[in-house]
């Protein structure tokens, strides 16, 4: 089953859904698995977090306000796919997309440990890539949550 976040709020460039919902287990205690489409910092309104415009017109890119709102988004459509039931915290796969590694994966990882500590974390692979929809962009995330409710 597809899951799309409501019209308020940032949506697919494509057509692709948030995620889609498999369901596992019905009796107690029931699972779903999610699997995430690629989230990014952009916002419901078409603006994106994590990014500036100076004086003449030129962006600055922020990672570490971009990864934090990535993984807001990935928590908003947990909590949303799983009426509640799921966060950030279910999540057990993740893969990252950094379109600067050397300048970027530090950044990345400062935010990424303020949410999971390292014995909660997600597995989770990290590539480098030579862009990503917009140019506004320095990282993506893709990843799979299981909820149990």
């Amino acid at each position: 089953m597809s899951f799309f976040l409501p019209p308020h709020k940032a949506q697919g460039l494509a057509n692709y859904p948030h995620a889609r919902i498999v369901p596992g287990r019905e009796s107690p205690p029931c699972q779903r698995t999610l699997y995430i489409s690629g989230t990014s910092s952009r916002n419901g309104d078409g603006t994106w977090e994590g990014v500036s415009e100076d004086a003449e017109g030129g962006l600055k890119l922020d990672i570490r306000a971009q990864t934090a709102a990535v993984l807001r988004n990935i928590g908003e459509i947990i909590r949303l796919a799983s009426d509640g039931a799921g966060n950030l915290m279910d999540v057990v796969d993740v893969t990252v997309f950094l379109t600067d590694l050397e300048r970027d994966y530090a950044g990345m990882n400062e935010e990424w440990n303020r949410v999971w500590k390292r014995e909660e974390a997600p597995a989770r692979t990290t590539v480098g890539v030579k862009a990503l929809p917009n140019s506004r962009l320095l990282v993506e995330m893709k990843c799979v949550a299981v909820i149990f409710f």
